[in-house]
């Protein structure tokens, strides 16, 4: 089978979409040797990936597309819609995949693409100007073009198939999974590396972003109340690269901390958190705190879980799927609930390290072998 893959977000790992790329085809070139895979990106950086390439070898044989390197969003639209769908046929490729939602509107080659969510189109803060707008309806109406549509959760599916008016044999959920790295596993330099951020031996975390619906007011809210018990001996790290400005859309923690009149004695802003470092960041945690109003799939709690950290957060969306009963999910608003969680979760040992096995246990349901095994089904059904 020989699969044209969307690799706009292959240099931007930082990204969920560049993450998601990534581990989908380094397992999928593991499940697959002979998948014959393309990544198709603007200008001569469209080249075939091999399993040698996730094996030790850096060797990967170039498959230029001939498309001009190009910056901005028209030029996005337009590899998208024009440069990727030419690219496929000119590769001879049975198959195409979008990793992300911009499938194109016209392709010769059956296409799969994955929506890891509808944030633009159901939060009204994220819709964005104009032109936002308007790449969102055209990507819903092309979503409706792609054989298969993939998404992370039974959530994200239902939302799928109610906003995009998609029949429902047409969308299958497909989960994700934590890397390899994030396990309960103590690594030698963890204490280097959480004493880099400033923290100390137990503490509560919160690690993400801080947009409006990652709803980190609700996290300093439960803290608040706990700081009087725990603050001493488990503070509130917050962990992220704080917002440049202070803005609805990005209120800025610290500003909401002070509102709040927390004792800055009890809290820690890390700042950016470095991939390599969130292991150790996530094994030192009491817990983590995710209150979110919304997820696709929600990778921090699954990280989270993967390193044996129980979770308080909400109950919203996707983060049921993912946490399970290993953690203790409430309304997003419920920050009187959710302290007393994480007072029970500081204070009583046999509590915690019960919800740290399950933690362990659930985190153990979802893996990459998993994904790439069930996308491969995908692929051999659109091009069926």
């Amino acid at each position: 089978m020989r699969l044209a893959l969307n690799a706009w977000f292959w240099n931007r790992p930082t990204t969920g979409s560049g993450q998601y790329t990534r581990r989908l085809v380094e397992h999928l070139a593991a499940l697959a040797p002979e998948l014959d895979i393309l990544l198709i990106s603007p200008g001569e950086r469209s080249f075939r990936i091999s399993s040698s390439r996730f094996q030790g070898s850096q060797r990967a044989e170039r498959e230029t597309s001939n498309l001009k390197p190009q910056t901005g969003n028209l030029s996005k639209v337009w590899f998208e819609q024009i440069g990727f769908p030419r690219a496929c046929a000119r590769l001879g490729a049975e198959v195409a995949h979008v990793p992300y939602w911009a499938p194109p509107l016209r392709c010769q080659v059956p296409t799969v693409v994955t929506i890891h969510d509808l944030i633009p189109l159901l939060l009204p803060e994220y819709r964005g100007g104009p032109l936002v707008r308007m790449y969102t309806g055209l990507v819903s109406a092309t979503a409706r073009r792609a054989a298969l549509v993939l998404t992370d959760s039974a959530a994200s599916r239902r939302d799928i198939i109610a906003h995009l008016d998609l029949p429902p044999e047409r969308v299958r959920a497909v989960t994700l999974a934590a890397d390899a790295r994030y396990t309960p596993a103590p690594a030698p330099d963890d204490g280097r590396g959480r004493a880099r951020y400033g923290l100390p031996e137990r503490y509560v975390l919160y690690l993400g972003g801080f947009d409006v619906r990652k709803n980190v007011v609700t996290a300093l809210a439960a803290y608040r109340p706990a700081a009087s018990t725990i603050g001493g001996d488990c503070p509130l790290a917050i962990a992220g690269r704080l917002p440049e400005r202070d803005t609805p859309f990005a209120p800025d923690p610290r500003r909401l901390a002070q509102e709040q009149g927390i004792d800055e004695r009890f809290l820690r802003f890390t700042g950016f958190v470095d991939e390599a470092d969130k292991p150790a960041l996530y094994r030192g945690a009491v817990a983590l705190i995710f209150p979110s109003r919304y997820e696709g799939f929600g990778l921090p709690p699954l990280e989270a879980l993967a390193c044996g950290a129980p979770v308080v957060g909400s109950d919203a969306s996707s983060i049921p799927e993912v946490v399970g009963d290993a953690g203790v999910l409430l309304p997003p608003d419920d920050d009187a609930g959710m302290a007393q969680a994480l007072v029970q979760l500081a204070t009583d040992e046999g509590f915690r390290a019960e919800l740290s096995r399950r933690a362990l246990s659930q985190a153990a349901t979802f893996s990459w072998q998993r994904t790439a095994r069930e996308t491969l089904d995908a692929y051999r059904q659109a091009m069926r």
